[in-house]
């Protein structure tokens, strides 16, 4: 998420109208409410067994009482181990163990899947601290009848919001450690009595929870060789033109593989797929007469468990089906010769502020889930309301485990870590010798400031099973903290580029003084990576992504038009360095809508032949549009669905160019290199060989690049107002071909050798190359390659 609008996403959002506590926002600074929260619809409130715990007695009046049913007797309960945390299935039995240092009991609550609805639970086991507890594990050991049986805890002991304690006795919280969690069914469809948050359980484990993985195994392809495609599991599907079986759900995504396939990707990006609640920011708009929701998912209910409602079973099955369909989602992917990595969010919670729900880890254990003040506030360095205290040694310890959980049980095959600068920051009661277990001369280091050498990372980095698999930070904060270039790597992680796109922006709209920063972006940033050891494909280089201005957009629109989100256009990041061509919005002159198309050309021919690793946005393959939206995190619907229609139709010409070019980079040995280009196969030119303008004035880059598979080719932007006639480098016994351009119209943008009429359109460019000349427009890029003289 960009600074700005990670803040923006979420600051501005009203009062839902179902729910009637909103999401609360501030700024990094700890928040300053201290008033003890009122009772929330979106919990069941059970009656207490036993008395004290100070969150059992603060709200009674409002409590929502639970029918119990009578203790059935249908499980025999035992001691139970420490280890491994969550619900796990051995011994003929279920072991549940949790971790919470500072609750005084702990009573494990079992609910049937009809109950949960019914705000019923089936049976509670309050557990003994002396025999069911390990330290700072509770824990106990089950057998029975499990069928559709859930499961949740509850804690009790001191809730003190100075002291930074939530314990109140007379709520379920799910498990951390849990992996499936289930509540409402369908995406979007609002509980009983309009409740946007009934009450969530966990799924318990069986003995015959087993997927067919037909012998998959990870692809491992080195990532210089990538191409990422960020896509979102049910925008990709939804729109009814996608004529979809399952439209919306992972199974939808596998029935659509081949479009990616034809599209040359061979690494998908899912945002958030981590168990979320869609309705927290449900309220009607009025704009467009439909109710806003989380659509993006960066708000986190639940860490090990897909996000049922992108299954095409909801929670049938107490959300086996949901983790079956995940998984064969990854297993199809793999099977057309695709990596799948995930966008995981460990730098805030779906809990938000002290005035946020109680659903999981606040009630579990506050502090050491959360990035604390000394007097219990939240610091909120993600601008969502609170920070993950991601180097707690609870905390780091649960987001391997996670990770690890995803690798081996999911097979997913890396990570891209949303506002990963949070886990780089100091954890709460952050001092040395709770890290290293001394003291360090000069470590004066407070809560939330950075380190050199955060311990989560080190982990994660020297772990035997994360660090073979792909690792990618979105290297900033909305605290401030911006990494790109510096974030702690180990050799291995890589980052979202955030400098490659400005750079690029600017460069291709026309702006002066980029000429040389556009050179350096060409190359894999070395400026950025090669003095820390690192190496082009750490540069994961995207020119549009989920926030922010689709492609199409970003050459319609100067200025943000967000009115849809209900927002008064107050939302969203104001400076996108985009350019309209002339003329602002969509009905314009032909000559205009030429020059956009011709810009979208040159935009994504630059991620083609760029060093690094590409990324492109779902949809900028055909050209999707958000109409100038450039923060569409509320919307269920065609503003961020992909309109296959439109792929399909006659203006989807740019589809073609983009399949084209994936197939040129693949194709190409040169363009994926694993060390910055050296002179000795890299040669800068200007308008004349050999002379390249790095002034300020200077609008025009080119390159030539020798390549073992194309012989060599040359490279040319310019992104001036103006045509120029360049003169190309002498290479005796050779001439050059044209193979792009930009400027011409389709088909002849790209000129394959299976397309009818080639030889004519080569000729036709025969006079400049006899000459060694080649003209180029205003606002074109072009590839030429070599080829042997035809002997006279």
């Amino acid at each position: 998420m960009e600074l700005a609008q990670c803040i923006s996403r979420f600051l501005c959002t009203p009062i839902p109208k179902l729910n009637p506590l909103p999401r609360f926002l501030s700024t990094n600074l700890p928040n300053q409410s201290k008033t003890a929260p009122t009772k929330k619809p979106w919990s069941l409130i059970v009656n207490a067994r036993q008395g004290g715990g100070g969150g059992a007695e603060a709200e009674t009046a409002t409590s929502v009482a639970v029918k119990e049913t009578p203790q059935l007797g249908r499980f025999h309960v035992s001691r139970g181990y420490p280890t491994p945390f969550g619900a796990t299935f051995r011994d003929g039995g279920v072991n549940f163990a949790i971790y919470s240092a500072n609750a005084v009991s702990a009573t494990l609550c079992l609910i049937t899947l009809s109950d949960l609805h019914h705000n019923k639970v089936a049976e509670q086991i309050t557990l003994d601290p002396l025999t069911n507890k390990t330290g700072d594990v509770w824990h106990v050991f089950l057998k029975g009848d499990f069928k559709d049986m859930l499961y949740g805890y509850k804690f009790d002991g001191k809730f003190s919001q100075e002291e930074g304690l939530y314990y109140d006795s007379s709520r379920i919280l799910l498990d951390p450690y849990a992996k499936a969690v289930i509540s409402r069914g369908e995406f979007g469809a609002v509980g009983p009595d309009g409740n946007c948050w009934p009450q969530m359980a966990c799924m318990v484990p069986s003995f015959d929870d087993e997927f067919d993985w037909e012998g998959d195994l990870p692809l491992k392809y080195p990532q210089r060789d990538l191409i990422i495609y960020e896509m979102h599991v049910r925008g990709f599907t939804r729109h009814e033109s996608s004529m979809t079986e399952f439209p919306g759900t992972y199974l939808g995504v596998v029935e659509k593989l081949h479009h990616l396939k034809e599209l040359g990707i061979n690494c998908i990006e899912l945002m958030p797929c981590h168990e979320f609640n869609e309705l927290e920011y449900f309220s009607y708009n009025s704009v467009l007469g439909d109710y806003k929701v989380n659509f993006w998912g960066y708000s986190t209910v639940n860490y090990f468990s897909p996000m049922t409602k992108y299954s095409s079973d909801g929670v049938r099955n107490s959300g086996r089906d949901a983790i079956n369909e995940f998984k064969l989602l990854i297993r199809e992917a793999h099977k057309q010769g695709i990596e799948v990595i995930m966008d995981v969010v460990f730098n805030h919670t779906a809990e938000g502020n002290e005035n946020g729900p109680i659903l999981s880890f606040r009630g579990v254990d506050n502090t050491v889930y959360y990035m604390l003040a000394p007097k219990g506030e939240f610091y909120n360095y993600s601008g969502c309301g609170n920070t993950f205290n991601c180097n707690n040694p609870i905390l780091r310890q649960f987001i391997v485990d996670c990770l690890r959980y995803w690798v081996t049980e999911m097979h997913v095959d890396g990570f891209r870590f949303d506002l990963a600068s949070i886990m780089t920051r100091g954890s709460s009661l952050w001092d040395a010798v709770n890290v290293y277990g001394n003291s360090i001369d000069g470590d004066s280091l407070t809560t939330g400031s950075p380190l050199s050498s955060p311990p989560l990372i080190d982990m994660i980095s020297n772990d035997p099973i994360l660090r073979g698999v792909k690792l990618i930070a979105e290297a900033w904060d909305t605290g401030g903290l911006y990494q790109v270039g510096t974030f702690p790597h180990w050799g291995i992680w890589s980052e979202w580029n955030g400098k490659y796109r400005d750079t690029v922006r600017q460069f291709i709209k026309g702006t002066d003084g980029f000429s040389g920063a556009f050179a350096e972006c060409l190359c894999g940033s070395p400026n950025l990576y090669r003095e820390g050891g690192r190496k082009p494909w750490n540069s994961i280089n995207f020119v549009c992504a989920h926030d922010g201005f689709t492609l199409a957009d970003l050459v319609t629109y100067n200025n943000k038009h967000n009115l849809a989100n209900g927002e008064d256009n107050n939302d969203g990041e104001n400076h996108n360095n985009s350019w309209n061509c002339g003329q602002e919005g969509e009905f314009v002159r032909i000559s205009v809508k030429k020059l956009r198309k011709r810009q979208m050309r040159n935009f994504f021919l630059c991620l083609m032949v760029s060093q690094g690793v590409p990324m492109i946005y779902m949809g900028d393959e055909y050209g999707h549009t958000k109409g100038g939206n450039n923060n569409t995190y509320c919307h269920d619907n065609y503003i961020n669905y992909f309109q296959w229609d439109k792929k399909e139709d006659s203006s989807s010409d740019f589809f073609r160019f983009c399949c084209l070019m994936t197939k040129f980079r693949h194709e190409c040995e040169s363009l994926g290199l694993n060390e910055s280009p050296t002179a000795e196969r890299l040669q800068w030119h200007g308008r004349t060989p050999g002379r390249p303008d790095w002034s300020e004035s200077s609008r025009f880059v080119a390159f030539t690049l020798i390549d073992s598979v194309k012989g060599e080719i040359y490279v040319a932007f310019n992104s001036s107002h103006l045509s120029v006639m360049i003169t190309l480098p002498e290479r005796p016994g050779f001439k050059w071909e044209p193979l792009v351009d930009t400027s011409k119209p389709t088909p002849y943008d790209f000129l394959s050798s299976d397309l009818p009429g080639r030889d004519t359109a080569v000729k036709q460019y025969a006079h400049f190359l006899d000459a060694n000349q080649y003209p180029m427009l205003s606002y074109s890029s072009i590839i030429l390659f070599l080829s042997p003289e035809e002997s006279t």
